[in-house]
């Protein structure tokens, strides 16, 4: 894609800030180091993350690659409450990296009243003041940028901390070479790279639909966040859900609106280590699909372990995102209609 439009339309920089998510990852895992947060209490019994949007996909992306790993309860809420097991025996991550969002504060909140034991992750505000007032653990992130281009910081401090503290094993040489994986398929993401998978998937997304389909447990945090880049950096909408689970309800949604569904377009999140029998569910579920739409793309990890087939498929995802706002003619930074609401919502 020609450097000159992207350099146009992409006034705030965000091709750069995507592209630098594998030194983000390097650089997270540094910082979490560097923290050494010490979980004194050996009682707990769940692990809660609050957070709302880009600061909560990172607990997202843990809950899903923790699935085989963690033998307590993971759960992310996004809401003002927190359920009724949040207690003493809690661990809570706090995740706001404005520090400022008001759903997390309220929630953050409710745990100190019931004593759970709190770690924030943010880049300052008000969960800053708060936790260091209180003297609860914090792991501090660097800010000046949009949190959905933060999620390095915002998911390897959680990830590391889990595993300082034993509840996982240990995570540097997963982490290390999903750094390495990263790196390497940046060389083909570039906007100079040739065959570049991300910018030709942008075109045959282009006017369309996206509908993002992966199989559970282990990326459906992917597939929900290729759909939050689209909505939040492409500006369209777009949709996900997972096997096994929709062959049981929305693979019915395939009905006499052949006119309409023709508008989506099928994207497949491909995993080179896929149950079974959810691939031949994948291949019969094709087989619907493209009586009404047309081919079913694929995008496949990348890498060994899971955590570099997890961030593989985020990355690619993240540029494909860019490259179809570019042809949107969209900054992929500017987030109007979220201004306009938080504005609104300041004034009542």
């Amino acid at each position: 894609m020609n450097i000159e439009k992207i350099n146009k339309i992409d006034r705030s920089g965000m091709l750069q800030l995507i592209l630098d998510f594998p030194e983000q990852v390097e650089n997270a895992l540094s910082l979490a180091k560097k923290e050494d947060l010490c979980i004194r209490d050996k009682s707990i019994k769940n692990i809660c993350v609050l957070g709302m949007g880009g600061s909560a996909i990172g607990g997202d992306i843990i809950r899903s690659y923790l699935f085989n790993a963690l033998k307590i309860p993971f759960y992310v809420n996004r809401f003002y409450k927190i359920p009724a097991f949040v207690d003493e025996h809690s661990l809570v991550f706090a995740c706001s990296y404005s520090g400022n969002t008001e759903e997390t504060l309220s929630a953050y909140r409710q745990a100190i009243q019931q004593n759970a034991t709190i770690v924030g992750i943010t880049s300052g505000g008000q969960l800053t003041e708060e936790v260091k007032r209180r003297g609860q653990g914090i792991i501090s992130i660097p800010g000046g940028q949009p949190p959905r281009s933060a999620l390095g910081y915002l998911s390897i401090p959680l990830l590391t901390c889990l595993a300082a503290n034993g509840f996982i094993p240990e995570q540097e040489s997963v982490i290390t070479e999903t750094i390495s994986v990263l790196r390497e398929l940046r060389a083909t993401l570039k906007p100079e790279a040739t065959e570049n998978e991300a910018e030709q998937l942008s075109g045959k997304l282009f006017r369309k639909i996206p509908l993002i389909l992966s199989s559970a447990p282990y990326l459906d945090a992917v597939a929900l966040r290729w759909k939050s880049q689209f909505s939040e950096n492409s500006e369209i909408m777009a949709f996900a859900n997972v096997f096994p689970e929709l062959n049981h309800n929305e693979i019915m949604g395939w009905g006499p609106y052949v006119d309409v569904n023709r508008n989506f377009k099928v994207v497949y999140l491909d995993d080179t280590k896929e149950h079974e029998r959810v691939r031949r569910r994948m291949e019969v579920s094709e087989e619907i699909f493209t009586r009404q739409t047309d081919e079913v793309l694929r995008v496949k990890t990348r890498g060994e372990t899971l955590l570099s087939r997890i961030f593989s498929l985020i990355f690619i995802g993240d540029m494909v995102s860019f490259y179809l706002a570019i042809r949107n003619q969209v900054d992929p930074t500017a987030i109007k209609n979220i201004d306009f609401l938080k504005q609104a919502l300041t004034n009542s």
